[in-house]
C-alpha cells in the first residue's frame, strides 16, 4: 500500500472523506448567482470582474492557484504584478456572458499539472504576460465579434508571440494535514530580463459582514520576523511563514465603498489597498506599518534574467515552529511528496500504455482533483437578506430559486470548471464521480450521495440542477453513475459496497417518483423534461412551452427514463443477491421499463423511413408533428441496455417467475416485448431497442457524413449541414442546422453548443452501451464501420474504434500536433509547453478543436477512465497514436 493509499484509508473512516486543506478556493466568485442581489437577476453585471478586487464577497472567495480550508475561512493564493498592469493579478480574467460573443469564457493560460486525492502534493502552472495584460482589448474584440465568428482568445492578442511571459509554477506539499509547504517558481521565458512583484497573500473570508461569526478573525504580527498568526474562532490558529522582506502589507477584506459606490470608507484599510500601495505607491507606509488585519501579504520584487528561475518558499502551519521553517530539508518535502504521487499513480493506473497516455490520464485526474471547491449557498438567507448595497425587492424574494429555500449548501463539491462553471450541476457531478472513482472511491461515493441529501434534494424529490435555475431538469444519470462506481470498486477490490447501493437506491426511488408524477403529464410513459442538459439541441427552446395547447413529448426524456428504470432494476438485482427484500423492487422497475420501452417504440417517436427516434409535438386539434432532427435526442435510446446472466435468475426465483409470466402475457396479447435471449449463452438482453432498430440507428451513428467524426460522435448529424430542418408552428418558422463549432444561438446563455460538436460524456455513454450490446451478441452481430465502407465488424470492435477516435483528440498526430489545440498548436510545440494539456467542454465536430470551457475536468476527465478501461480490455501495450 502506497503512502497516499494509507492516507485515503484513514480518510475513509471519516464521515466526510476529505482533507481539511485542499484546492477548495474558487477561481471565480464574481458573476455568480450567489453574489447577485439585483432585482432583475443580472448576476454578470451586478458583480462584474472590475468589482472583484475592491468588493468583499458574501458567499465565498476566489484567487489564483489558491487553497483554503474546507469551510473556506482561511485562504491563500498568489498575487503578481508585472510592473505594467493597472491592477494586480489576483484572479483569473475572463469575459462575462454579455461581453463574450459565445458567452462567458476565461481568457488566461493555466494548467493543472498534478494532484493527489488528499492534496499532500499539488501543482499548477500559470503563464503571466510581461506586457500589460490586454483586458480592454479582449473585451472590445469579443464584443465586436458576431456569433458566427470564433472567440477572441488570449493567444490571438499576440502577447505570447515572442515568449514574453513568466511561467509561474505553484507547488504545494504537506508535511502533515495542518502543515502545508508552498513553493513558487517563476521562470522568465523571454530573451530579456524582466521585473515581477510577487505577493503571496493570505486572508479570511468575510463572514462577519453577514454576522455569521461571533468574533471577527484576525491576522497579526508576533514578536518574530517572517511569520504572522491567523486566528479564527472556528478554524483555530494558523501561522504563515515567509522569507523576511523589507515590505509586508496588512489590510481588511472589506469593500471599498468609496471607489465603487461613492460612499466614504470608514477606514483606508479596504480589500484593494495592496493595488494602491504597489501600483500607485499610495498609503504604502500606512499599510506596511499596520500590525494586523484580515488580509496580509509580504512583498518580493525580482528582476529575472532570461531563462532564469526564482524560487520562493512559504509555509502555512497550525504549529508555532521554534526552528527555521525552511530548513535544510524543506526542498526534500517537495521531492518526497512528488515521489509519493508518482508511486500512487504508477500503482493505480495502467502500466501497459505509453508515456503520452499516462500524461493525459495524470493531467485529467489532476484537473478533476483541482476542481474541488467550497460551495456555500443558503437560499433562504440569500433571499431574505440584503447585501447592504441593494435593498430587498419583491422581484428577488419571489424570483430565482425562491422555491428552493430548504437548500443550504456548505460543502466541498466537484465543479464542472472552477472558472466557467464554479457551481455544481446535477448531471455533470454524476460523471465526475465516475472518474473520481479511479483515484478516490470513497470521495466519489460521498459526492454522489451528497446531492441526494435533504439539504439538496427538494422535499418532493427533485434534485437541484444548478444555481442559475435549480428547478431546471438534468438527465437522471445518478443511478447509472452509482452502478459505475460500484463496479469500479468491485473490480478493484473483489467486493462491491452494497450499503452504498442501498443508500443511493432509497433516495433515487423518491426522485424517480418525482419524474413519474411531474414529467409524464399524459400518464402514457412518454416524458418531457425541457432542455435536459442539451442546451440548444432542439429546433426551439424545449424548456419553454410554445403555446398553451402544445405538448412536447421527448424521445430523450423517455429514453433517459427507460435508462433510469433499468439502472434501478440493476441496482435492486445487485442488492437482492444479498438481501432478498429488494427482489420485488427489481420486478417493479423491470415492468416499468417495459412500459416505457413500449411507449418509445409504439407511440409515434420511431420513424420507420428514417430509422430514427424523434421528439413528438402535439398541437391543438390533435395534430402531431414529429420533429425530424437527427441528434443525440434520438441516440439516447442506446443508453438503456442491460444484460442479465441467467445464474442471477436462478437465485432470484420470484423475479424470474414474474419476468416469465409478464413475457407470456404480453406476447399472448400482442403487446410490445423488447427482450432477447441467447440460449447458448444463458444471458438476457434488456434494451429499449429491438435488434433491427439498433442496426438502423448504428447506420446513422457510424456514418462519417452524419454522426461519426474523427474525434468521436457529434451531437447533431452533419446531414443537417446541407439539409437544415425547419418547422412552422403558429405562423412562426423555427430552423436548425449543423453547427460544429461555437454556439450561434442564444439558448441558455449561448456559451455551449449541442448542434454538432463532440461531447465527452455522451461519447462515453455511447461507447459503454455499444460494449454492453457487444457483450450480449458476442460476435453474432456485425455492422458496417464506417457506414458505406463495406467493412463489417463486431460491436465490441465498434466500441474500440470509437474509443480510439476520442482518445486521438488528445494525442500527437503525424504532424506533431494535438487535434484539440487547432490553430494554437504553434504555442504547444514549444519545448516548455509540449506536455501541457487542456480539457475542453466540447470539441469541434469537424476539426476536433477544443471549445467552450477550457478546464472542464469536469466531465472531460472521463478521458482518463476511457484510457484505463481500454488498457484493461486490450491487455497489451498500445501506442500513443492509437491507430493499430
Amino acid at each position: 500500500m502506497t503512502a497516499e493509499e494509507k492516507r485515503l484509508k484513514e480518510n475513509s473512516t471519516k464521515k466526510v472523506p476529505l482533507e481539511q486543506w485542499g484546492p477548495y478556493l474558487s477561481e471565480r466568485q464574481w458573476g455568480t448567482v450567489r453574489e447577485d442581489y439585483s432585482a432583475n437577476g443580472d448576476a454578470w453585471n451586478y458583480f462584474p470582474f472590475h468589482h472583484a478586487s475592491s468588493r468583499a464577497y458574501r458567499w465565498g472567495e476566489d484567487g489564483l492557484c489558491g487553497i483554503s480550508d474546507f469551510f473556506g475561512n482561511l485562504c491563500f493564493s498568489v498575487t503578481l504584478w508585472n510592473g505594467k498592469d493597472t491592477i494586480l493579478k489576483e484572479r483569473l480574467f475572463g469575459v462575462g456572458n454579455s461581453d463574450g460573443n459565445h458567452g462567458e469564457d476565461v481568457k488566461e493560460l493555466y494548467y493543472y499539472l498534478d494532484n493527489l486525492p488528499t492534496h499532500f502534493y499539488m501543482q499548477m502552472l500559470y503563464k503571466y504576460p510581461q506586457q500589460a495584460f490586454p483586458y480592454e482589448q479582449i473585451i472590445a474584440e469579443n464584443k465586436k465579434r458576431s456569433k458566427f465568428e470564433p472567440e477572441y482568445e488570449i493567444l490571438d492578442t499576440g502577447i505570447f508571440d515572442n515568449n514574453e511571459y513568466f511561467d509561474v509554477l505553484v507547488t504545494y506539499a504537506k508535511l502533515n494535514k495542518k502543515d502545508i509547504g508552498i513553493k513558487i517558481e517563476i521562470t522568465n521565458r523571454f530573451s530579456k530580463a524582466a521585473p515581477i512583484t510577487v505577493l503571496p497573500t493570505i486572508w479570511f473570508f468575510n463572514r462577519w459582514q453577514s454576522k455569521i461569526t461571533d468574533e471577527k478573525p484576525v491576522i497579526k504580527t508576533i514578536n518574530r520576523p517572517g511569520v504572522v498568526k491567523a486566528m479564527h474562532e472556528r478554524l483555530g490558529n494558523y501561522y504563515f511563514y515567509y522569507p523576511e522582506t523589507n515590505l509586508q502589507l496588512f489590510t481588511e477584506n472589506e469593500t471599498n465603498t468609496e471607489k465603487l459606490f461613492g460612499i466614504p470608507n470608514a477606514t483606508p484599510f479596504v480589500k484593494d489597498a495592496f493595488h494602491d500601495a504597489i501600483i500607485h505607491n499610495k498609503n504604502k507606509v500606512l499599510f506596511s506599518g499596520q500590525k494586523s488585519g484580515t488580509k496580509f501579504a509580504p512583498v518580493y520584487e525580482y528582476m529575472i534574467q532570461p531563462g532564469e528561475t526564482k524560487v520562493l518558499y512559504l509555509r502555512i502551519s497550525s504549529t508555532l515552529l521554534q526552528h527555521n521553517p525552511f530548513g535544510y530539508n524543506f526542498e526534500e518535502l517537495f521531492i518526497n511528496r512528488k515521489e509519493e504521487a508518482d508511486e500512487f499513480y504508477n500503482n493505480i493506473l495502467p502500466k501497459n500504455i505509453s508515456t503520452e497516455l499516462k500524461n493525459i490520464q495524470r493531467q485529467a485526474l489532476a484537473g478533476l482533483l483541482w476542481s474541488k471547491q467550497f460551495y456555500y449557498y443558503d437560499v433562504e438567507r440569500w433571499l431574505q437578506e440584503s447585501d447592504g448595497i441593494t435593498a430587498l425587492s419583491w422581484q428577488r424574494t419571489h424570483g430565482r430559486n425562491s422555491e428552493w429555500q430548504h437548500l443550504k449548501n456548505q460543502d466541498i463539491i466537484l465543479m464542472p470548471d472552477k472558472w466557467e462553471y464554479p457551481w455544481y450541476a446535477a448531471w455533470d457531478l454524476a460523471f465526475h464521480c465516475v472518474s473520481m472513482a479511479l483515484v478516490d472511491i470513497n470521495f466519489a461515493k460521498h459526492q454522489l450521495t451528497l446531492i441526494m441529501r435533504e439539504w439538496y434534494m427538494k422535499p418532493d424529490g427533485q434534485l437541484p440542477a444548478y444555481e442559475w435555475h435549480f428547478s431546471d431538469v438534468n438527465p437522471p444519470v445518478q443511478a447509472w453513475s452509482a452502478l459505475q462506481i460500484y463496479n469500479i470498486e468491485k473490480e478493484k477490490n473483489g467486493k462491491g459496497d452494497i450499503r452504498f447501493l442501498k443508500k443511493v437506491f432509497n433516495k433515487l426511488i423518491i426522485n424517480f417518483t418525482w419524474w413519474i408524477n411531474r414529467k409524464d403529464p399524459q400518464g402514457n410513459n412518454m416524458f418531457e423534461g425541457g432542455f435536459l442538459g442539451l442546451d440548444n439541441i432542439g429546433v426551439f427552446n424545449r424548456s419553454i412551452q410554445i403555446n398553451n395547447q402544445a405538448q412536447l413529448e421527448q424521445a430523450d426524456g423517455t429514453s433517459w427514463m427507460g435508462m433510469y428504470a433499468l439502472n434501478l432494476m440493476d441496482i435492486a438485482i445487485e442488492i437482492a443477491m444479498q438481501d432478498d427484500a429488494f427482489e420485488d423492487s427489481a420486478t417493479k422497475f423491470f415492468e416499468h421499463f417495459i412500459l416505457i420501452a413500449e411507449a418509445l417504440n409504439q407511440l409515434g417517436m420511431w420513424n420507420e423511413e428514417d430509422e430514427f427516434y424523434y421528439d413528438k409535438l402535439g398541437l391543438a386539434g390533435g395534430e402531431t408533428i414529429q420533429l425530424r432532427i437527427q441528434s443525440i435526442v434520438g441516440l439516447t435510446s442506446l443508453f438503456a441496455v442491460s444484460v442479465i446472466d441467467k445464474k442471477v435468475l436462478k437465485k432470484l426465483q420470484d423475479f424470474d417467475k414474474r419476468i416469465s409470466w409478464y413475457k407470456q402475457y404480453r406476447l399472448k396479447n400482442n403487446k410490445f416485448w423488447p427482450n432477447e435471449e441467447k440460449t447458448d449463452q444463458d444471458k438476457i438482453l434488456i434494451s429499449l431497442l429491438p435488434k433491427d432498430r439498433l442496426v438502423g440507428l448504428l447506420k446513422h451513428l457510424l456514418s462519417e457524413t452524419e454522426f461519426l467524426s474523427d474525434g468521436g460522435i457529434r451531437a447533431l448529424s452533419k446531414y443537417h449541414e446541407k439539409n437544415p430542418y425547419s418547422v412552422t408552428i403558429d405562423g412562426v418558422l423555427y430552423s436548425i442546422q449543423y453547427d460544429p463549432g461555437d454556439s450561434t444561438s442564444d439558448f441558455f446563455g449561448g456559451n455551449s453548443n449541442w448542434r454538432g460538436p463532440v461531447w465527452m460524456p455522451i461519447n462515453y455513454l455511447i461507447i459503454k452501451s455499444i460494449q454492453k450490446f457487444g457483450e450480449f451478441y458476442d460476435g453474432s452481430l456485425k455492422v458496417e464501420y464506417p457506414t458505406g465502407s463495406g467493412k463489417f465488424i463486431e460491436l465490441t470492435e465498434v466500441a474500440d474504434e470509437l474509443e480510439k477516435r476520442v482518445i486521438r483528440l488528445f494525442t500527437l498526430n503525424e504532424k506533431n500536433e494535438i487535434k484539440l489545440y487547432g490553430k494554437y498548436n504553434w504555442f504547444y510545440q514549444q519545448p516548455e509547453n509540449r506536455h501541457l494539456l487542456q480539457f475542453y467542454e466540447y470539441f469541434h465536430g469537424d476539426t476536433g478543436h477544443g471549445l467552450g470551457a477550457s478546464h472542464q475536468t469536469g466531465w472531460t476527465s472521463l478521458i482518463a477512465q476511457l484510457i484505463f478501461e481500454r488498457a484493461q480490455l486490450k491487455g497489451e501495450i498500445f501506442n500513443s497514436k492509437i491507430d493499430e
